[in-house]
């Protein structure tokens, strides 16, 4: 396409009152209405999700493996028995001993997190938040391994904490992991980050649908296929696994509630 020069109107081979060449012709384009096609689902995200599929299952088994490690420390440290089975340290015959667990616990967690990682320490989710917003979803590897163990340590001696956090980062961790050996960008390393982080929670809680959510509301901050597919079905994946290893009751029991009547419905809106 050749531009008219208004400086030399009879000059050969002008295209008078054609489309002038520029950088950007976004104003030409709408003012032509010229609709624009738009590919939400593409082979990569294809290819991400088998990825996201086979990521929540190792994610699924190492939450089965951290559940079973915080058994196993709870038992050993208040009752001195191996086992792996869920106990309360609350039953324990130590009598003012018990207040040494706790110190036991903290000092080698300490030390894990002074010549091990820094990494490890904090909750977990604000840690993973971290590395998405500032290190492009960049997660050090051996968080996978030493975030379970110190979590299952501190949680095992009596600290005031739950698993969610612990496998939110190690799930996230192991995505990370992937997505770095992989060849892939930094947004597809983040979609595998968050499909770890939400499949590690599926997994310990069996609630799929609440994974995906706080996946998109913490880690990946939009709601897009692209990212909403891979993690989705990452959170279905886990919690199947979940289901069949260990069932589906509820991790938290809730007593019988009577129903609500219409009234109380009412004051509820």
């Amino acid at each position: 396409m050749t531009a008219s020069n208004p400086d030399q109107p009879d000059r050969p081979g002008a295209a008078m009152g054609a489309v002038p060449v520029a950088p950007a012709l976004n104003d030409t384009l709408a003012a032509a209405r010229i609709p624009r096609k738009t590919i939400l689902v593409d082979k990569r995200v294809v290819l991400i999700s088998a990825i996201s599929v086979v990521l929540a299952v190792a994610a699924a088994f190492i939450a089965q493996f951290l559940k079973a490690l915080i058994g196993l420390v709870t038992n050993l440290s208040f009752y001195g028995h191996w086992s792996t089975a869920f106990s309360s340290p609350a039953g324990n015959h130590l009598g003012l001993w018990v207040i040494a667990i706790p110190v036991l616990g903290g000092i080698v967690v300490g030390a894990m997190a002074r010549w091990g990682s820094a990494a490890i320490r904090g909750h977990g989710i604000p840690e993973a938040m971290e590395q998405v917003l500032l290190n492009e979803s960049r997660i050090a590897p051996r968080i996978t391994f030493l975030k379970p163990v110190s979590s299952a340590i501190a949680i095992g001696t009596g600290g005031p904490f739950g698993a969610e956090g612990p496998i939110i980062a190690t799930g996230g961790a192991l995505g990370s992991l992937i997505g770095q050996l992989l060849r892939v960008t930094a947004t597809e390393r983040k979609i595998l980050l968050a499909a770890g982080a939400a499949a590690g929670m599926a997994a310990v809680f069996g609630s799929p649908v609440s994974a995906a959510i706080l996946a998109v509301e913490l880690l990946l901050f939009e709601l897009r296929p692209r990212s909403l597919i891979p993690v989705a079905l990452a959170t279905t994946t886990a919690a199947g696994i979940r289901d069949a290893m260990v069932g589906s009751q509820a991790v938290f029991a809730m007593p019988a509630i009577a129903t609500p009547g219409g009234g109380a419905l009412a004051f509820y809106v």
